[in-house]
């Protein structure tokens, strides 16, 4: 949660750095028009992109199938749609990584592998009454005996 936090609070700063870098070099008015036009790019990818996923979900459940990667693809598109339309060039390129097919379909592989670990664990512990209430210790009570025949 630290590590979020931290990395929430840097990002603002970052871009800002590199907004300004780039201007210095290239000048305000491209900086401007770059920034104006990652987000204008970002609307139409994520609008294109968007249908052309919902089609695709529509088609599988038309067949009875479960569109999870289909859903998975769409989540990935509005995330890399609102990177792009936020100002700053570090967004614009974590959303352009979300929006090409191929990096999409990295990251929706990973996603997927991390989703079924985390059912395995979930079901791992599913008949313990124990760990799902919390306690990974059982109540141990501590003794000796004498077996007398």
């Amino acid at each position: 949660m630290r590590a979020f936090l931290f990395l929430f609070l840097l990002f603002p700063i970052l871009e800002l750095a590199v907004l300004i870098q780039v201007g210095s070099a290239i000048g305000v008015l491209p900086t401007l028009l770059l920034v104006i036009g990652s987000a204008l790019l970002g609307s139409v990818l994520l609008r294109v992109a968007g249908v052309a996923t919902a089609w695709r979900a529509r088609e599988k459940l038309a067949r009875g199938e479960m569109p999870e990667g289909e859903m998975f693809e769409g989540l990935l598109i509005a995330v890399g749609g609102g990177l792009l339309l936020l100002p700053g060039f570090i967004s614009d390129i974590f959303g352009l990584l979300c929006l090409f097919p191929f990096t999409r379909r990295l990251l929706i592989g990973k996603l997927q592998r991390r989703a079924q670990e985390q059912a395995l664990r979930q079901r791992a512990f599913f008949d313990d009454v124990q760990a799902r209430s919390g306690q990974t210790h059982p109540n141990v009570l501590e003794g000796e005996y004498e077996r007398r025949d």
